[in-house]
Protein backbone atom coordinates (compact mmCIF):
# COMPACT_ATOMS: atom_id res chain seq x y z
CA UNK A 1 0.00 0.00 0.00
CA UNK A 2 1.64 3.10 -1.10
CA UNK A 3 1.77 6.07 1.95
CA UNK A 4 -0.65 8.61 0.37
CA UNK A 5 -3.23 5.16 0.18
CA UNK A 6 -2.12 4.00 3.71
CA UNK A 7 -3.13 7.43 5.00
CA UNK A 8 -6.15 7.89 3.24
CA UNK A 9 -7.38 4.46 4.51
CA UNK A 10 -6.28 4.96 8.62
CA UNK A 11 -8.78 8.58 8.03
CA UNK A 12 -11.60 6.46 6.06
CA UNK A 13 -10.90 3.89 8.91
CA UNK A 14 -11.80 5.97 11.76
CA UNK A 15 -14.38 7.80 10.27
CA UNK A 16 -16.58 4.56 9.72
CA UNK A 17 -15.60 3.24 13.23
CA UNK A 18 -17.12 6.58 14.47
CA UNK A 19 -20.20 6.06 12.39
CA UNK A 20 -20.75 2.36 13.25
CA UNK A 21 -20.76 3.19 16.88
CA UNK A 22 -23.32 5.74 16.55
CA UNK A 23 -25.64 3.71 14.84
CA UNK A 24 -25.25 0.95 17.12
CA UNK A 25 -25.77 3.03 20.30
CA UNK A 26 -28.81 3.81 18.80
CA UNK A 27 -28.38 7.31 17.87
CA UNK A 28 -28.28 6.85 14.35
CA UNK A 29 -30.08 10.36 13.17
CA UNK A 30 -28.18 12.43 15.84
CA UNK A 31 -24.61 11.43 14.82
CA UNK A 32 -25.23 13.33 11.34
CA UNK A 33 -26.98 17.17 11.41
CA UNK A 34 -29.38 18.03 9.19
CA UNK A 35 -30.15 22.02 8.15
CA UNK A 36 -27.05 22.70 9.68
CA UNK A 37 -28.37 21.45 13.02
CA UNK A 38 -26.11 20.23 15.91
CA UNK A 39 -23.91 16.51 15.68
CA UNK A 40 -24.28 14.20 18.44
CA UNK A 41 -20.48 14.67 18.60
CA UNK A 42 -20.26 18.55 19.04
CA UNK A 43 -23.24 18.20 22.07
CA UNK A 44 -21.01 15.63 23.98
CA UNK A 45 -18.16 18.04 23.44
CA UNK A 46 -20.31 21.03 25.42
CA UNK A 47 -21.31 18.63 27.90
CA UNK A 48 -17.46 16.99 28.12
CA UNK A 49 -16.44 20.73 29.20
CA UNK A 50 -19.11 21.68 31.33
CA UNK A 51 -18.00 22.31 34.59
CA UNK A 52 -22.03 22.90 35.94
CA UNK A 53 -22.27 19.41 35.89
CA UNK A 54 -19.97 18.90 39.30
CA UNK A 55 -21.42 19.33 42.27
CA UNK A 56 -19.06 22.44 42.60
CA UNK A 57 -19.64 23.68 39.41
CA UNK A 58 -15.62 23.69 38.95
CA UNK A 59 -15.10 20.14 37.46
CA UNK A 60 -15.83 18.98 33.95
CA UNK A 61 -14.88 15.70 32.56
CA UNK A 62 -12.03 17.71 30.90
CA UNK A 63 -10.38 18.87 33.99
CA UNK A 64 -8.96 15.56 34.14
CA UNK A 65 -9.02 14.77 30.78
CA UNK A 66 -7.41 18.05 28.94
CA UNK A 67 -6.99 17.89 25.19
CA UNK A 68 -3.73 20.54 25.89
CA UNK A 69 -2.24 17.13 28.37
CA UNK A 70 -3.21 14.45 26.39
CA UNK A 71 -6.81 14.36 27.46
CA UNK A 72 -5.29 13.25 30.73
CA UNK A 73 -4.79 15.22 33.86
CA UNK A 74 -2.89 18.21 33.64
CA UNK A 75 -2.20 18.86 37.42
CA UNK A 76 -1.47 15.61 38.71
CA UNK A 77 2.36 14.48 39.48
CA UNK A 78 3.91 11.46 41.11
CA UNK A 79 3.68 13.80 44.67
CA UNK A 80 0.04 14.09 43.91
CA UNK A 81 -1.02 11.45 41.26
CA UNK A 82 -4.29 11.66 41.80
CA UNK A 83 -7.07 14.00 40.81
CA UNK A 84 -9.11 15.90 43.22
CA UNK A 85 -12.60 15.87 43.20
CA UNK A 86 -15.18 18.36 43.09
CA UNK A 87 -15.26 18.65 46.60
CA UNK A 88 -11.98 19.89 47.88
CA UNK A 89 -10.25 16.97 49.62
CA UNK A 90 -11.43 14.47 47.83
CA UNK A 91 -9.04 11.75 46.20
CA UNK A 92 -9.40 8.00 44.41
CA UNK A 93 -6.49 5.96 44.69
CA UNK A 94 -5.81 5.88 40.71
CA UNK A 95 -4.20 7.88 38.42
CA UNK A 96 -6.63 9.28 35.82
CA UNK A 97 -5.79 7.15 32.51
CA UNK A 98 -6.13 9.34 29.04
CA UNK A 99 -9.08 9.34 27.22
CA UNK A 100 -7.42 9.70 23.87
CA UNK A 101 -7.91 6.31 21.79
CA UNK A 102 -10.15 5.01 24.24
CA UNK A 103 -12.42 4.55 21.77
CA UNK A 104 -10.73 1.77 20.29
CA UNK A 105 -10.45 -0.26 23.39
CA UNK A 106 -13.02 -3.37 22.98
CA UNK A 107 -15.34 -4.76 25.23
CA UNK A 108 -14.40 -5.97 28.31
CA UNK A 109 -13.97 -9.94 27.60
CA UNK A 110 -12.37 -12.99 28.26
CA UNK A 111 -10.54 -14.67 25.85
CA UNK A 112 -11.47 -18.03 25.94
CA UNK A 113 -8.84 -18.76 22.79
CA UNK A 114 -6.22 -17.94 25.22
CA UNK A 115 -4.92 -20.37 28.18
CA UNK A 116 -2.83 -18.27 31.22
CA UNK A 117 0.43 -19.08 31.17
CA UNK A 118 1.58 -21.94 34.26
CA UNK A 119 2.77 -19.06 36.13
CA UNK A 120 0.01 -16.74 35.75
CA UNK A 121 1.65 -14.08 33.84
CA UNK A 122 -0.56 -13.47 30.90
CA UNK A 123 -4.17 -12.75 31.86
CA UNK A 124 -6.97 -14.14 30.60
CA UNK A 125 -9.05 -11.06 29.72
CA UNK A 126 -8.37 -8.32 27.78
CA UNK A 127 -10.47 -4.50 26.95
CA UNK A 128 -12.99 -2.80 28.64
CA UNK A 129 -12.69 0.92 29.84
CA UNK A 130 -10.65 2.16 33.22
CA UNK A 131 -7.17 0.53 34.21
CA UNK A 132 -9.65 -2.94 35.11
CA UNK A 133 -11.65 -3.50 32.39
CA UNK A 134 -14.71 -2.86 34.94
CA UNK A 135 -16.72 -0.57 32.33
CA UNK A 136 -17.75 -2.51 29.22
CA UNK A 137 -17.48 0.59 26.79
CA UNK A 138 -17.37 4.58 26.68
CA UNK A 139 -21.29 4.70 27.11
CA UNK A 140 -20.82 3.06 30.20
CA UNK A 141 -17.92 4.10 31.57
CA UNK A 142 -19.35 8.38 30.94
CA UNK A 143 -22.29 7.56 33.49
CA UNK A 144 -19.85 6.84 36.22
CA UNK A 145 -17.70 10.00 37.21
CA UNK A 146 -20.81 12.29 37.43
CA UNK A 147 -22.36 10.12 40.62
CA UNK A 148 -18.74 9.41 42.39
CA UNK A 149 -18.15 11.20 45.15
CA UNK A 150 -15.01 11.13 44.69
CA UNK A 151 -15.00 12.68 41.00
CA UNK A 152 -17.73 15.21 39.76
CA UNK A 153 -20.28 14.15 42.97
CA UNK A 154 -23.98 14.64 41.55
CA UNK A 155 -26.41 13.19 44.12
CA UNK A 156 -28.25 10.84 41.47
CA UNK A 157 -29.10 10.28 37.74
CA UNK A 158 -31.07 13.23 37.86
CA UNK A 159 -29.58 15.62 38.83
CA UNK A 160 -26.83 15.18 35.85
CA UNK A 161 -30.56 15.27 33.80
CA UNK A 162 -31.66 18.80 35.23
CA UNK A 163 -28.41 20.49 34.66
CA UNK A 164 -28.28 19.38 31.27
CA UNK A 165 -31.89 20.52 31.03
CA UNK A 166 -31.25 23.86 31.84
CA UNK A 167 -28.04 24.33 30.04
CA UNK A 168 -27.11 26.61 27.39
CA UNK A 169 -26.95 23.27 25.16
CA UNK A 170 -30.77 22.22 26.59
CA UNK A 171 -32.02 22.80 22.94
CA UNK A 172 -29.22 20.57 21.04
CA UNK A 173 -29.98 17.71 23.38
CA UNK A 174 -33.74 18.69 22.05
CA UNK A 175 -32.98 19.05 18.50
CA UNK A 176 -31.09 15.47 18.56
CA UNK A 177 -33.01 13.49 20.67
CA UNK A 178 -36.13 14.80 20.48
CA UNK A 179 -38.89 16.52 22.36
CA UNK A 180 -39.42 14.57 24.85
CA UNK A 181 -35.58 14.37 25.13
CA UNK A 182 -35.88 15.26 29.61
CA UNK A 183 -39.46 13.59 30.04
CA UNK A 184 -37.66 10.13 30.87
CA UNK A 185 -34.45 10.37 33.19
CA UNK A 186 -32.97 6.82 32.57
CA UNK A 187 -33.44 7.97 28.65
CA UNK A 188 -31.96 10.93 29.30
CA UNK A 189 -29.04 9.56 31.66
CA UNK A 190 -28.65 7.50 28.94
CA UNK A 191 -28.16 9.80 26.12
CA UNK A 192 -25.76 12.08 27.77
CA UNK A 193 -23.12 9.20 28.05
CA UNK A 194 -23.46 8.69 24.15
CA UNK A 195 -22.75 11.99 23.28
CA UNK A 196 -19.83 12.09 25.27
CA UNK A 197 -19.19 8.68 23.93
CA UNK A 198 -19.50 10.12 20.28
CA UNK A 199 -17.17 13.00 21.19
CA UNK A 200 -14.72 10.41 22.64
CA UNK A 201 -14.81 8.65 19.33
CA UNK A 202 -13.99 11.71 17.29
CA UNK A 203 -11.23 12.33 15.46
CA UNK A 204 -10.61 15.48 17.14
CA UNK A 205 -9.85 13.13 20.35
CA UNK A 206 -8.39 10.41 17.84
CA UNK A 207 -5.96 12.60 15.63
CA UNK A 208 -3.67 10.09 15.03
CA UNK A 209 -1.72 13.00 13.59
CA UNK A 210 1.75 12.14 15.34
CA UNK A 211 5.40 12.42 14.12
CA UNK A 212 5.19 8.27 14.26
CA UNK A 213 1.70 8.59 12.14
CA UNK A 214 3.85 11.17 9.14
CA UNK A 215 7.13 8.68 9.18
CA UNK A 216 4.16 5.67 8.63
CA UNK A 217 2.51 7.46 5.79
CA UNK A 218 6.27 8.78 4.04
CA UNK A 219 6.09 12.20 4.98
CA UNK A 220 8.51 12.22 7.96
CA UNK A 221 11.64 10.40 8.73
CA UNK A 222 12.91 9.78 12.05
CA UNK A 223 16.44 11.00 13.56
CA UNK A 224 19.07 8.88 14.11
CA UNK A 225 17.83 8.32 17.65
CA UNK A 226 14.30 8.15 17.11
CA UNK A 227 15.05 5.40 14.95
CA UNK A 228 17.53 3.89 17.29
CA UNK A 229 14.56 4.25 20.23
CA UNK A 230 12.00 2.60 17.29
CA UNK A 231 14.45 -0.32 16.74
CA UNK A 232 14.79 -0.97 20.54
CA UNK A 233 10.69 -0.62 21.00
CA UNK A 234 10.27 -3.66 18.47
CA UNK A 235 13.50 -5.90 19.64
CA UNK A 236 13.49 -8.84 21.14
CA UNK A 237 15.41 -7.44 23.98
CA UNK A 238 13.13 -4.41 25.45
CA UNK A 239 10.54 -6.57 24.25
CA UNK A 240 8.26 -3.16 24.40
CA UNK A 241 5.90 -4.44 21.23
CA UNK A 242 5.07 -7.46 23.07
CA UNK A 243 2.36 -5.44 24.88
CA UNK A 244 2.67 -2.34 23.08
CA UNK A 245 1.60 -3.82 19.82
CA UNK A 246 2.43 -2.07 16.52
CA UNK A 247 0.29 -4.01 13.82
CA UNK A 248 1.06 -4.46 10.43
CA UNK A 249 -2.49 -3.20 9.86
CA UNK A 250 -4.13 0.57 10.84
CA UNK A 251 -5.12 1.60 13.25
CA UNK A 252 -1.65 1.27 15.69
CA UNK A 253 -2.55 2.44 19.50
CA UNK A 254 0.19 0.46 20.92
CA UNK A 255 -1.26 -1.42 23.22
CA UNK A 256 -3.02 -5.01 22.85
CA UNK A 257 -5.23 -4.23 25.69
CA UNK A 258 -4.21 -7.24 27.44
CA UNK A 259 -3.59 -7.18 31.61
CA UNK A 260 -0.32 -7.57 32.98
CA UNK A 261 1.38 -6.74 36.35
CA UNK A 262 4.29 -4.82 35.37
CA UNK A 263 5.79 -5.03 39.00
CA UNK A 264 4.81 -1.54 39.43
CA UNK A 265 5.78 -0.20 42.82
CA UNK A 266 3.59 1.69 45.76
CA UNK A 267 3.58 4.95 45.78
CA UNK A 268 3.68 6.62 49.21
CA UNK A 269 2.21 9.60 47.83
CA UNK A 270 -1.18 8.10 46.80
CA UNK A 271 -3.96 8.88 49.06
CA UNK A 272 -5.21 5.50 49.86
CA UNK A 273 -1.48 4.52 50.86
CA UNK A 274 -1.38 7.66 53.32
CA UNK A 275 -4.76 6.92 54.65
CA UNK A 276 -3.85 2.93 55.04
CA UNK A 277 -0.10 2.36 54.55
CA UNK A 278 -1.40 -1.26 53.86
CA UNK A 279 -3.13 -0.41 50.95
CA UNK A 280 -2.84 -2.86 47.77
CA UNK A 281 -4.66 -2.19 44.54
CA UNK A 282 -5.14 -5.45 43.00
CA UNK A 283 -6.29 -4.30 39.99
CA UNK A 284 -8.58 -6.06 37.62
CA UNK A 285 -8.00 -8.98 40.34
CA UNK A 286 -10.47 -6.90 42.16
CA UNK A 287 -12.87 -6.73 40.21
CA UNK A 288 -15.44 -9.98 40.50
CA UNK A 289 -18.29 -7.88 39.47
CA UNK A 290 -15.98 -8.33 36.01
CA UNK A 291 -14.14 -11.34 36.27
CA UNK A 292 -14.64 -15.10 37.48
CA UNK A 293 -14.49 -15.06 41.11
CA UNK A 294 -12.56 -18.09 41.13
CA UNK A 295 -9.54 -16.21 39.11
CA UNK A 296 -9.39 -13.59 41.73
CA UNK A 297 -5.56 -14.76 43.01
CA UNK A 298 -4.09 -15.45 39.55
CA UNK A 299 -5.44 -11.54 38.09
CA UNK A 300 -3.96 -9.69 41.04
CA UNK A 301 -1.80 -7.09 40.17
CA UNK A 302 -3.09 -6.53 36.62
CA UNK A 303 -3.59 -3.40 35.00
CA UNK A 304 -4.62 -2.93 30.86
CA UNK A 305 -1.90 -2.18 28.86
CA UNK A 306 -2.43 1.73 28.02
CA UNK A 307 -1.94 2.94 24.43
CA UNK A 308 1.27 5.22 24.32
CA UNK A 309 -0.10 8.06 22.32
CA UNK A 310 0.30 11.55 23.28
CA UNK A 311 2.97 9.40 26.02
CA UNK A 312 5.01 12.43 26.57
CA UNK A 313 2.02 14.59 27.44
CA UNK A 314 0.63 12.50 30.23
CA UNK A 315 2.40 11.99 33.33
CA UNK A 316 2.64 10.50 35.82
CA UNK A 317 3.01 7.25 35.19
CA UNK A 318 1.25 3.51 35.93
CA UNK A 319 -2.12 3.26 37.73
CA UNK A 320 -0.81 4.96 40.28
CA UNK A 321 1.43 8.34 39.01
CA UNK A 322 5.05 6.95 41.12
CA UNK A 323 6.97 7.67 38.00
CA UNK A 324 7.21 11.28 37.05
CA UNK A 325 9.32 10.62 33.51
CA UNK A 326 10.02 8.31 30.89
CA UNK A 327 13.02 7.98 32.04
CA UNK A 328 11.60 6.52 35.11
CA UNK A 329 9.25 4.67 33.66
CA UNK A 330 12.01 3.16 30.87
CA UNK A 331 14.53 2.27 33.69
CA UNK A 332 11.84 0.74 36.03
CA UNK A 333 11.70 -1.63 33.21
CA UNK A 334 15.45 -2.10 32.75
CA UNK A 335 16.12 -3.05 36.64
CA UNK A 336 17.13 -6.19 37.20
CA UNK A 337 15.72 -6.46 40.64
CA UNK A 338 12.77 -4.24 39.58
CA UNK A 339 10.37 -6.74 40.98
CA UNK A 340 11.64 -6.65 44.55
CA UNK A 341 9.47 -3.62 44.81
CA UNK A 342 6.41 -4.51 43.23
CA UNK A 343 3.39 -3.62 44.85
CA UNK A 344 1.69 -6.79 44.36
CA UNK A 345 4.48 -9.73 43.85
CA UNK A 346 2.65 -12.58 42.50
CA UNK A 347 1.72 -13.07 38.56
CA UNK A 348 4.70 -10.60 37.52
CA UNK A 349 5.08 -10.68 33.66
CA UNK A 350 7.70 -12.52 31.73
CA UNK A 351 7.41 -9.72 29.29
CA UNK A 352 9.22 -6.83 30.84
CA UNK A 353 12.50 -8.57 32.01
CA UNK A 354 15.42 -7.03 30.35
CA UNK A 355 19.41 -6.88 30.94
CA UNK A 356 19.29 -2.71 30.63
CA UNK A 357 22.95 -3.09 30.32
CA UNK A 358 23.06 -5.14 27.37
CA UNK A 359 21.30 -2.30 25.39
CA UNK A 360 23.88 0.33 24.52
CA UNK A 361 21.57 3.22 24.47
CA UNK A 362 21.90 6.29 25.53
CA UNK A 363 19.24 8.08 28.22
CA UNK A 364 17.93 9.82 24.75
CA UNK A 365 17.45 7.11 22.79
CA UNK A 366 15.19 5.44 25.19
CA UNK A 367 12.40 8.32 25.37
CA UNK A 368 13.10 9.81 21.86
CA UNK A 369 10.89 7.50 20.07
CA UNK A 370 8.67 7.95 22.26
CA UNK A 371 8.36 11.96 21.81
CA UNK A 372 7.32 11.09 18.27
CA UNK A 373 4.22 9.83 19.23
CA UNK A 374 2.46 13.48 20.51
CA UNK A 375 -0.22 13.96 18.42
CA UNK A 376 0.05 17.52 16.36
Amino acid sequence: MSSLLKLIFLWFKLISLVISVVIVSGCGSGSVSTDNGPTLQELGKKIFFDETLSSSNTQSCGSCHDPASGFADPDVSSDNPVSEGSETDSFGDRNAPTAAYAFFIPAFSQDVATTPAPDNTVSNYLGGQFLDGRSQDLTQQAKEPFLNPLEMNNVNTAEVVGKVKTANYANDFIAIFGSGAFDNIDTAYDNIAKAIAAFEASAEVNAFSSKFDDVMAGAASFTASEQRGFNLFKGDKAKCANCHTIPDTDPVLFTNHRFYNIGTPSNSNNPAVIVNSGFIDNGVGDNTMVINAGDASTEAGKFRTPTLRNIALTAPYMHNGVFQTLDQVINHYGLKMQFAFAEVDANLANEIAFDDSSLGLTEVDKTDFMKTLTDQ
